[in-house]
């Protein structure tokens, strides 16, 4: 009715749910941002992280297409499970991540599963769901992760070869060049390292999760974890060492 006052409390609800009902339109499959509350470059940072953790400099160099989505397809790859409270993957925010051989304090394996069997559940049952559920969401990304790889590495493997050719590059060029192959290398060296960081949470879960609460689903549990770990065993493509040495943490 025209005129009519709202009170205080009607005012600030209505701001709330309003808030609420937006923020609800960021969250997307897997508790991912949508697709269309990314930037182009929202994951560009993963580059400077990788080449800073082990003291070098990262490439001022535009990303590629195919550079872009080796970091889109990592993020949820090095993104430890269920690390996001549920009100963060509604506002589609998240943080940066520093790269395994620098974390602080040490990867602990046990993390994974102490969160899956100690958070209340409706059933025993959900749990090994949701184990399932988390591992089969790792094999889904896998073979698109590791295709875009080789087309970086491919194109890498030409990049190189063009600095031996190119009569007037600039040493600024040139580290710029050398420091975005370090960085693609790193990356997917980081992606296999937190697969089997990974593989040994979920394996720690299933065997903890069958003590407390066995069910036939454990088999099922197992197989999908085997054949992670043999994908990750046998990766489509490997990343030569930046430092001459591969990098390394235990899982």
């Amino acid at each position: 009715m025209p005129g009519l006052k709202r009170s205080p409390l009607t005012s600030l609800v209505s701001v709330i749910l309003l808030g609420t009902a937006l923020a609800a339109c960021s969250g997307g499959d897997f508790g991912r941002v949508r697709q269309d509350a990314r930037n182009d470059d929202m994951h560009r940072w993963m580059g400077a992280e990788a080449t800073g953790s082990i003291g070098r400099q990262p490439s001022r160099f535009q990303l590629t297409e195919s550079e872009r989505m080796l970091r889109d397809l990592a993020y949820p790859l090095v993104e430890p499970p269920h690390s996001r409270p549920a009100w963060k993957s509604v506002f589609g925010d998240y943080d940066p991540l520093a790269t395994p051989w620098r974390q602080k304090p040490a990867y602990d394996r046990s993390a994974y599963g102490r969160l899956l069997i100690d958070e209340p559940h409706r059933s025993h049952t959900s749990r090994y769901t949701q184990l399932i559920d988390d591992v089969r969401d790792d094999i889904t990304r896998f073979d698109p992760f590791f295709n875009t790889a080789r087309q970086v590495f491919v194109l890498d493997g030409k990049r190189n070869a063009s600095l031996r050719l190119v009569s007037d590059l600039s040493p600024r060029e040139h580290a710029d060049a050398v420091a975005r192959m370090e960085e693609n290398t790193l990356i997917v060296q980081w992606v296999q390292q937190c697969l089997e960081q990974r593989i040994a949470s979920y394996r720690w879960a299933l065997e903890h999760l069958v003590v407390q609460a066995p069910d036939g689903m454990a088999a099922d549990a197992d197989r999908l974890i085997g054949q992670l770990a043999a994908l990750t065993a046998n990766p489509p493509v490997t990343a030569t060492p930046v430092i001459g040495r591969a990098l390394r943490t235990r899982g």
